[in-house]
């Protein structure tokens, strides 16, 4: 299987201390004018968090891999609850890759797998490189072009 590039531990760790910067700014702003809070719990919080968010993004990196099987793609994720996905090749509506802000400036892209079904039913694949996230999209989506022919409807 294959796993996801390592540059996204530090994307997802980022986005974590970033998350948590924010509620403490929430907290120091409801200390400031609503509420005196102890900023020494407040600076505790923000350390418990900022490394628990960290400690999330380094497990995560090391459980989420995902494969192109005969049939279908196939995705294990999730540090407390794991997920093991199937989506098969049949249910895939279309590909895109995304590269957002703070994913192009360390280089790397998702692809976005939107599948038949309710709303939501769409698998993302972050942390590849362009250039495979782009060779991804074009192998599922021929994958998907494939299985549409051979569907007995």
């Amino acid at each position: 299987m294959e796993r996801l590039h390592p540059r996204v531990r530090l994307l997802w760790a980022l986005s974590s201390v970033l998350r948590t910067t924010v509620l403490a700014a929430i907290a120091l702003a409801v200390d400031r004018f609503f509420v005196a809070l102890p900023q020494t719990a407040i600076a505790a919080g923000w350390l418990v968090l900022a490394a628990a968010g960290v400690g999330r993004a380094l497990l995560a990196h090391r459980i989420w891999r995902f494969e192109l099987q005969d049939d279908a793609l196939f995705l294990i994720r999730g540090v407390v609850t794991r997920t093991d996905t199937s989506v098969p090749y049949v249910r895939v509506q279309h590909v895109d890759t995304t590269r957002g802000p703070i994913e192009r400036s360390v280089g790397l892209a998702s692809v976005v797998v939107y599948t038949a079904g309710s709303r939501g039913a769409d698998i993302t694949i972050p942390g590849l490189r362009p250039e495979r996230a782009t060779e991804l999209r074009e192998r599922l989506r021929d994958l998907a072009i494939e299985s549409e022919a051979t569907d007995a409807v």
